[in-house]
């Protein structure tokens, strides 16, 4: 990820939506929140007794999940008294994230497989590694990379021009 552009890391902490993303999500209680809710819990007792997460930082998390617009509290269809804690569809976006942390730590961080497997609802089989792609599909390595100004990106309309006067 070479490229000419200089940045001031210290204007980054302030406009980089890298940190906005790690303050949103907190620590690794929201991590394992969110987890929870990819894999089907949606109540406080649920995620308090899979977790075993003391109930006061439980609570907190998960109000800074709402706050920050990644899971909406409803009422349960079947008692309305009871809570639900769901996924929007920003908490949602988060899966690809999710996945590839889990990868990273797979073999960085513990050097083996975590468990249980993530596997393709259709067939059983594991999911690929999460891979950075281009436009038109390529995976893209490290030396494929390089930061661009907005002006100095093609546009996707521009591209097509390009091939037209090809």
């Amino acid at each position: 990820m070479g490229g000419a552009i200089r940045e001031s890391l210290r204007q980054l902490a302030n406009d980089c939506s890298l940190p906005a993303a790690l303050e949103a999500m907190g620590e690794r209680w929201s991590f394992l929140i969110l987890r929870g809710s990819f894999n089907g819990l949606h109540h406080f007792e649920e995620f308090q007794s899979e977790l075993g997460i003391a109930r006061n930082i439980l609570a907190n998390r998960l109000a800074r999940l709402v706050d920050k617009g990644i899971l909406q509290r409803q009422p349960c269809a079947d008692d309305r008294r009871k809570i639900e804690y769901r996924l929007t569809d920003k908490g949602y976006a988060l899966l690809p994230v999710m996945v590839s942390l889990r990868q990273w730590g797979e073999r960085w961080e513990t050097g083996v497989p975590a468990y249980p497997v993530l596997v393709d609802a259709r067939d059983s089989r594991p999911i690929r590694a999460v891979q950075v792609l281009s436009h038109d599909g390529r995976a893209l390595g490290k030396g494929d990379l390089l930061w661009a100004l907005p002006e100095d990106v093609v546009a996707e309309d521009d591209a097509v021009e390009v091939k037209a006067a090809e």
